[in-house]
């Protein structure tokens, strides 16, 4: 299906600075260049501060040209939901032709300087993640499947895995760990939402797994996200990044995503919606709590390890 986002087109009337970045996804973008950041000190070299910087400046461009992209495609979808119905393009302030050729643009332009300034081996994955998120989540898995957050999902995992080789030049255990963590989460992050989101998503003819599957499935597999993750953040700690600031959130974050994974798990649907998705809502909220404290003790490590030289 393809989506017709030049109906939106026509609407736009002077559009402001802060809509061309709205177009962007900041909170996605602070999110991406914070994990990309936690790779780069995680790895085991001296960081230099001028290619530091340049590289997360182009990890950040990228990922908002990845949004750019995404809200191009995704305008029919957007304003047909709630949560997305006043977006830039939806909403008229920007036109859908403006957003592709800004995402477009920000696309080579922080491919080629990640290139320059970290070596081509991060353009490339920075590149691979920019095509990925746009092509085949964007415009391929998210109409098509009820696994699209899953596979899609790869595309939020590569920050941690892009900042390390941006340092390094190559690739080690420890970022792919942190790729395989932000991987785990996103199922379970976004189903709980979907759970209490489930009839926008049908208007919008997103195949969402409660959509197409039920909730109880949706539930179960909450929950077996929820212990892989476990298990790939709890692997983390036995590696040389992994020090006893992550030992603590590791252990106390997996154990509170747990509870409530499992009391989504076993929730009975009338009772759900009689108390208005209540756990649900908890469990999203816990996810980003989660993903925050586990790449923050990382970074508390780090730079602990830095100070006791």
């Amino acid at each position: 299906m393809t989506p017709d986002y030049t109906a939106h087109a026509a609407f736009a009337d002077e559009p402001q600075v802060a809509d061309y970045f709205a177009l962007l996804k900041p909170r996605v973008m602070s999110l991406v260049v914070f994990t990309a950041l936690v790779g780069m000190l995680c790895a085991p070299v001296a960081v230099n501060p001028v290619i530091g910087f340049a590289s997360l400046l182009c990890i950040a461009v990228g990922a908002g040209a990845s949004g750019a992209l995404n809200m191009w495609w995704d305008a029919d979808i957007d304003a047909k939901m709630k949560r997305t119905a006043k977006r830039p393009i939806p909403d008229g302030r920007v036109t859908g032709q403006d957003a592709l050729n800004i995402g477009l643009g920000l696309s080579v332009l922080s491919v080629a300087m990640l290139s320059v300034f970290a070596g081509l081996l991060a353009g490339a994955l920075l590149a691979f993640t920019i095509w990925f998120y746009a092509v085949p989540y964007t415009m391929w898995l998210k109409r098509s499947t009820p696994q699209n957050i899953v596979i899609g999902g790869a595309a939020g995992a590569f920050p941690p895995l892009v900042g390390w080789v941006s340092v390094t030049g190559s690739i080690a255990i420890e970022p792919l760990l942190m790729f395989a963590i932000i991987f785990l989460w996103t199922p379970p992050h976004f189903w709980a939402l979907a759970l209490w989101r489930r009839s926008e998503y049908a208007i919008a003819e997103v195949p969402m797994l409660p959509v197409v599957a039920g909730t109880t499935v949706t539930r179960k597999q909450i929950f077996v996200y929820s212990v892989l993750l476990a298990l790939s953040s709890i692997g983390l700690l036995f590696t040389p990044v992994g020090g006893p600031f992550y030992a603590v959130a590791a252990i106390a974050m997996n154990a509170w995503f747990m509870k409530w994974a499992w009391v989504v798990w076993k929730r009975d649907e009338a009772v759900a919606e009689q108390d208005n998705f209540a756990a649900e809502k908890k469990l999203f909220g816990v996810s980003l709590h989660y993903l925050a404290a586990i790449f923050s003790a990382l970074l508390l490590d780090a730079l602990l390890r830095v100070l006791m030289g």
